[in-house]
């Protein structure tokens, strides 16, 4: 189903990491995203962006608004996944069957290439990682990925999903923008407790943790996005 635009693919978390499997195993480019309200808001006023996120081979629901949107077109998102949730769920794909990953780390955040590297490597011993600290705001980008089967990047949308789509010629299998979730990973940033997670109240927990950066933020999430969708008359 279309939101504002943009496709969510409304799948099992069965589903969802069979379609991964099978991306890794296909010798051709992939890409995925995990879509959240503020990317279908930046898509109404980014048409590259949005084409880019309807060409994916997979979109994943993330954030609770997404999953009342789909109950106001009276249907039901069968799996919402955060994108650290996600990001680790294939991470362990990748462990098990010893693919190659290329971490592209933007300068600009709080980790740096050489604190996940050694985090994810600890974690997942049987993966082969290697990448670079790259500056996210050059927009001539080479094909700077050759011949790893997974490429993750940390740009934060549009500019990781624009980064992933430039490197569709190189010898990639699945490509993902992973925005926050290597901060999540190497500690630097704390996850919201469990329970506020199964409520959908993670973004709660964001605010209070970070109120001057994230309060623009969800206030696009969880007042402009719902009323976007209150008065849209389709979906699509």
């Amino acid at each position: 189903m279309k939101l504002l635009g943009v496709r969510i693919d409304n799948l099992s978390r069965k589903e969802i990491l069979e379609k991964i499997e099978f991306f890794l195993n296909e010798d051709k480019f992939h890409q995925i995203a995990t879509v959240n309200p503020e990317f279908i808001l930046r898509a109404q006023k980014d048409s590259a962006f949005k084409n880019i996120l309807n060409q994916c081979d997979l979109n994943v629901a993330d954030g609770v608004g997404i999953w009342y949107a789909f109950l106001r077109f009276g249907k039901f998102l069968q799996t919402r996944l955060a994108g650290v949730d996600l990001l680790e769920e294939i991470l362990k794909i990748a462990n098990k069957q010893k693919l190659s990953v290329f971490l592209a780390v933007s300068k600009e955040g709080l980790s740096s290439y050489e604190e996940i590297a050694k985090v994810l490597s600890g974690k997942y011993p049987n993966i082969k990682f290697s990448g670079s600290d790259i500056d996210p705001n050059i927009t001539d980008y080479q094909l700077l990925v050759t011949s790893y089967c997974l490429l993750l990047c940390n740009f934060g949308a549009p500019f990781q999903e624009v980064f992933i789509r430039s490197q569709k010629d190189a010898k990639i299998r699945l490509g993902m923008g992973v925005g926050g979730s290597f901060d999540f990973l190497t500690g630097k940033i704390s996850r919201a407790p469990r329970p506020m997670r199964k409520l959908g109240l993670e973004w709660l927990w964001r605010l209070l943790r970070q109120p001057v950066y994230r309060t623009k933020r969800i206030l696009k999430a969880v007042i402009i996005f719902p009323l976007k969708i209150l008065f849209s008359k389709n979906p699509g």
